[in-house]
């Protein structure tokens, strides 16, 4: 049975924004943030939360849009797609890192925590589980199609922790130039790299099941390889 529900995390300024929260019938003692896509917390995030939530972990999806829209949950329509390419234009990474950072905190701050915690992040979502590498907060990162990593390849001498990265080799966002870029900035770091044949953008919430669950596993073993030293 899911067990799920929304927290408010709170900023030293004052100011607040809300996390899907799903907790795990049997922890594992880790926590996982989930970084969503350019659509908001949606449906297929909170169902990516509680997968890890399923595999033992806590699971914290907080609200990277609050500055915008809070509490955005939007679609594949033409009408929502250009909002969620609106509100991408206008996202900036740093105000991704500082919720990372917070949302770290503020799970520090339960009760009996004592874990690790990892950062995984899809599209968006992807791109700022590549920067949360950087923070001494985040002890793994999971990308999947980190959407513009390419152009922060100046953050890839600050990775602190073990990362891990998905891609899809049909997908037009993050192409086979691009990777290559990627991974050539990569090389001296301990990164992990996945291609997926036949697999576009947003395949882990809306690609092929036998993709979603090799992902998965991937992710989980690589998770549990990190956290657990």
């Amino acid at each position: 049975m899911k067990n799920s529900h929304k927290e408010v995390v709170e900023n030293a300024d004052g100011s607040s924004f809300r996390a899907y929260v799903s907790e795990p019938t049997n922890p594992n003692g880790h926590a996982v943030i989930v970084l969503q896509e350019i659509f908001g917390v949606t449906a297929h995030i909170k169902r990516v939360a509680d997968q890890f939530a399923e595999d033992g972990f806590i699971a914290y999806a907080p609200d990277l849009f609050w500055r915008m829209h809070p509490g955005v949950e939007l679609t594949h329509s033409e009408q929502d797609m250009q909002k969620a390419f609106s509100f991408l234009g206008q996202y900036k990474d740093e105000d991704g890192i500082k919720d990372i950072a917070q949302t770290v905190a503020h799970i520090r701050q339960r009760t009996g925590f004592t874990g690790k915690i990892a950062a995984v992040g899809l599209c968006l979502g992807g791109k700022l589980a590549y920067l949360a590498s950087t923070l001494p907060g985040i002890d793994a990162s999971v990308s999947f199609y980190g959407v513009g990593i390419e152009n922060c390849l100046d953050a890839a001498g600050a990775i602190r922790c073990p990362l891990m990265l998905h891609f899809g080799d049909q997908d037009p966002y993050v192409n086979d130039q691009v990777r290559q870029q990627i991974m050539n900035a990569l090389t001296s770091k301990a990164v992990q790299s996945h291609l997926y044949p036949g697999a576009n953008h947003g395949f882990y919430t809306r690609g092929e099941p036998a993709d979603i669950d090799l992902a998965r596993q991937r992710t989980n073993a690589f998770l549990k390889s990190v956290l657990n030293k």
